[in-house]
């Protein structure tokens, strides 16, 4: 889990990979050199193979309370690439806060030549003293239920994708997920679980994607759906089904305007999937500024509009709106929680935007987040 609240930052570091010697830049003005840098930031030719940056700074919210955060990315080609292919990219996150959350984070989009193959992965290794509610729509939504979980998570799953014809890929999926939470003061808000959960999946993903580029996308559309199986000959002792689906899409609006929407869809059946495996709404991509898990259930829904308009060179900003839920069962669906805000993007490197947001919902779910990419 990346940490919210990640308003100020302050570049450290930002290296291409194939080094280029200008000593006329050397002699330029900082403020020359500045403007120089922010300008070729936001270009978007492909003139180096690689890329490499690092950045980072405080930040400050009543979740995470004072902490720092860095962001490392890179993109790159995989040897005999086509040069109008997009970049493969990495992404290495880490975080830790004075109130004791730290996590570490890696994802990355591998793109093979000619974009026959793909591979996705993402590892992330978190520790959070979360404050907790309980299991369903209705103990999240009890301000009294408020409790606290000191809780573990270690998870790691992958996609290797194949192309099928142009923008359609599908392939096979892993999962694995450990889940560790010290004893809560209120025990019963478990409803008898495990306090220690593993689970181990394998499924099939299907990817339509005609995305310009994956990081920030300005045209195009996404479709992706996976169905994991989480049986018990794997070893899991929760053992049940998850469905997800995704579809996103992209259109050029005014002048360095694009509207993108998003709706998605986590269904978990065939099974239980303990406190551990719930569909958490308020993530650093969807319903924005709520508190990660206060609003958890076996099913969730969400969709979100967002207007992204450049301001000034590798400046932008971004507003967009929204509304999810999560529930139990289709027939007792729960009322929609409205979500909503406003980002600044600075285009770090072509097409790998450093992302700030302040999301806003109900009953006090508010807060900034600090990545690298945009939401969606």
């Amino acid at each position: 889990m990346v940490a919210q609240g990640h308003l100020d930052s302050l570049v450290l570091r930002t290296t291409p990979l194939t080094a280029v010697t200008d000593t006329a830049a050397s002699k330029r003005g900082f403020f020359s050199k500045l403007m120089g840098y922010l300008n070729g930031a936001s270009d978007t030719t492909h003139r180096e193979q690689s890329r490499f940056g690092l950045i980072g700074g405080p930040h400050y919210d009543s979740q995470a309370g004072l902490g720092l955060g860095l962001v490392g990315t890179a993109t790159f080609r995989i040897k005999g690439y086509d040069r109008v292919m997009q970049p493969s990219n990495i992404t290495l996150t880490g975080d830790a806060s004075l109130k004791g959350f730290w996590s570490l984070r890696l994802k990355g989009n591998l793109l093979f030549p000619e974009e026959r193959m793909r591979l996705n992965f993402d590892a992330q290794l978190a520790y959070s003293p979360l404050n907790y509610w309980g299991i369903g729509f209705a103990n999240g939504d009890n301000s009294d239920n408020k409790t606290t979980m000191k809780k573990l998570n270690f998870k790691v799953d992958a996609e290797a994708l194949f192309k099928l014809t142009r923008g359609l890929y599908a392939g096979p999926a892993i999962e694995w997920e450990f889940n560790r939470t010290a004893p809560l003061e209120r025990p019963e808000l478990l409803e008898g679980d495990d306090r220690v959960v593993r689970n181990y999946g394998v499924g099939l993903v299907v990817d339509y994607d005609t995305r310009d580029y994956i990081t920030a996308p300005t045209r195009g559309c996404y479709i992706h759906f996976s169905q994991l199986f989480k049986p018990k000959w794997l070893g899991n002792h929760y053992h049940y089904n998850v469905t997800q689906l995704t579809a996103s899409y992209y259109h050029g609006a005014w002048r360095d305007a694009v509207i993108a929407a998003e709706v998605k869809g986590i269904f978990n059946w065939g099974g239980y999937p303990s406190w551990a495996g719930m569909a958490m709404l308020g993530d650093i991509y969807s319903m924005r500024g709520y508190y990660a898990g206060r609003y958890n259930d076996r099913h969730l829904l969400a969709a979100q509009v967002e207007l992204r308009q450049r301001l000034w060179g590798p400046l932008g900003m971004v507003a967009w709106g929204g509304a999810g839920t999560v529930f139990n069962k289709f027939s007792s669906m729960n009322r929609l929680l409205p979500n909503g805000g406003l980002g600044l993007r600075w285009a770090f490197r072509p097409h790998v935007n450093i992302r700030i947001d302040y999301g806003i919902g109900v009953k006090g779910n508010n807060g900034f987040i600090f990545t690298v990419n945009e939401a969606f």
